[in-house]
């Protein structure tokens, strides 16, 4: 919360590129040059490699990255089992899933002295995190720094702030994300949480299965949706700090700490594609109608984690960012509608076009599948009745976590004070229209 380390995020530098195979040295010559492991790396460093996919994936899919660090990450005492807090993992069997529409306000502010970590609280999820299959959404709210480390060998976690600047200290480097930007930590990556804002409060989509990628364009061509130019990863830095450090591990679901004597943010150098990043929502290039009708959300989608079935994702990424409507003879806004799939909502700013009301930001909706849902009472009125003029959609930006899986709350979620009551009553007075000729 300090203006040192505002001023330090403001002035990072990235290297650009999704996916690309980046390389970055803190200390000029700290690179091997023409082996990953040499006999004696540079620097008297440690080479270590972090593989985020398995070593005999395809390579077009293949995740890894090499670290030259201060010491090997093997250097640590034994975890212990410490408490779980809010956070609850997959197979979600403490609730059955739920075919009603739900919908959340904001969480409460948390007690002072909360952390990111203690300010994670889960909504639900799907799959199971020991076969790596599935999600969870996870929600957080924070009032102070993290002193402690912390890594999830669970799943990658898609950071989406809604309120507050961050400092994310990664092993890779320094990322600074603000609201209406999202930042991806991949499974196994260590990192720190430093708040640039009194407070924070934002979404986490925990994914545990195939890491996220840019989904294929098919017919759009070449180019649109997330550009993988925008995507930022971290340039090299490192800390050399020697004293307790305590470091939490995120394991099958359970929490494990151990305090190690210095900090395991100590790579001075690395090469690899399996590497943490940010992009800004507003660089999004929005696809759509030109003509009639409302394209399916999909084509809004900024990352994909693709299942075993093509075009099923275990999780898809979808923002609605700010974007023209010109349809003509066509219902705007997004339409009624059944889904295969399972839809988390949230608001990062302003208001949803299909919600006039309830829907805030820092808050959330969930529509399970096959759950019918679609614009309120008041929405489709005011749509049905609008002159059909080019109307620019900028006073809100709002995502969608969609998965092919039901999602099953966790029992803190469903009942929670901040659960919204009379959610079914948005869609009360859609009034009989129906005339036979």
């Amino acid at each position: 919360m300090s203006g040192d380390a505002r001023k330090t995020a403001e002035g990072l530098s990235y290297l650009s590129g999704f996916g690309n195979e980046h390389a970055s040295e803190a200390v000029p010559g700290a690179l091997p040059e023409g082996r990953n492991s040499p006999q004696r790396a540079p620097l008297g460093l440690y080479p270590e490699q972090l593989s985020g996919t398995a070593f005999t994936e395809p390579r077009a899919h293949n995740r890894r990255s090499w670290l030259y660090r201060i010491r090997p990450s093997a250097a640590h005492p034994a975890f212990t089992r410490t408490g779980n807090g809010a956070i609850h993992t997959a197979p979600f069997t403490e609730t059955v899933p739920d075919p009603n529409r739900l919908r959340w306000n904001p969480l409460p502010e948390p007690p002072a002295g909360t952390d990111f970590l203690a300010g994670l609280w889960t909504l639900g999820g799907n799959g199971d995190a020991t076969q790596r299959t599935g999600m969870a959404v996870h929600l957080y709210h924070a009032n102070s720094s993290m002193e402690r480390v912390f890594s999830d060998a669970d799943g990658e976690l898609l950071i989406v702030p809604e309120r507050g600047g961050l400092l994310l200290h990664t092993e890779f480097g320094r990322l600074h994300v603000e609201p209406a930007h999202v930042a991806l930590i991949p499974r196994g990556v260590r990192f720190r949480v430093e708040l640039l804002d009194e407070s924070a409060r934002g979404y986490v989509c925990e994914n545990y299965g195939a890491p996220f990628q840019l989904p294929d364009l098919g017919p759009i061509g070449a180019n649109g949706l997330a550009n993988a130019r925008d995507f930022q990863a971290p340039v090299a830095a490192y800390e050399d700090m020697e004293g307790p450090v305590e470091v939490v591990n995120k394991f099958c679901g359970n929490l494990w700490s151990a305090t190690y004597d210095h900090s395991p943010l100590d790579v001075v150098a690395w090469h690899g594609n399996h590497v943490p990043y940010i992009y800004d929502l507003r660089r999004f290039n929005v696809i759509g109608t030109i003509s009639y009708d409302h394209p399916d959300p999909s084509i809004f989608t900024v990352l994909t984690s693709p299942s075993d079935t093509p075009g099923l994702a275990g999780v898809d990424f979808v923002v609605f960012a700010p974007r023209w409507l010109v349809g003509e003879d066509t219902f705007r806004p997004p339409y009624f509608h059944r889904n295969v799939m399972s839809e988390y909502m949230g608001l990062v700013e302003g208001a949803y076009d299909a919600k006039a009301e309830g829907f805030v930001p820092g808050g959330g909706s969930l529509h399970n599948m096959m759950s019918a849902h679609g614009p309120d009472r008041e929405t489709f009125d005011k749509a049905s009745a609008a002159e059909l003029r080019p109307q620019k959609i900028d006073d809100g930006l709002a995502f969608m976590f969609e998965t092919r899986w039901p999602v099953t709350l966790a029992p803190h979620a469903a009942e929670a004070d901040h659960l919204q009551q009379g959610y079914d009553d948005v869609w009360r007075g859609l009034e009989r229209h129906f005339r036979a000729l």
